[in-house]
């Protein structure tokens, strides 16, 4: 089964898109830009799945695995909607 993660690339990512880092272990929170994953060229045929795989917690002493997520910060609509 292949879902969004296995379907982008690190290159796919626009320039002000962040990805939410968030370690399975310890909880703690980091983001990620095209900018900071790219610091050599071949990260950036990277899927998001196998950079998920290869970076680690940045909590101090943890190293756990951590969980990438897509940050939209554009796309926020409220609901509109309501009980009569």
């Amino acid at each position: 089964m292949s879902g969004w993660k296995e379907n982008i690339r690190v290159g796919d990512l626009a320039d002000e898109q962040t990805l939410e880092a968030r370690c399975r272990k310890c909880g703690h929170t980091h983001y990620l830009t095209r900018a900071i994953i790219c610091v050599s060229p071949e990260q950036e045929f990277l899927s998001i799945a196998e950079l998920e795989q290869e970076t680690p917690c940045k909590a101090r002493g943890c190293r756990g695995r951590v969980r990438l997520s897509l940050v939209r910060r554009n796309d926020l609509s409220g609901f509109v909607g309501g009980l009569a």
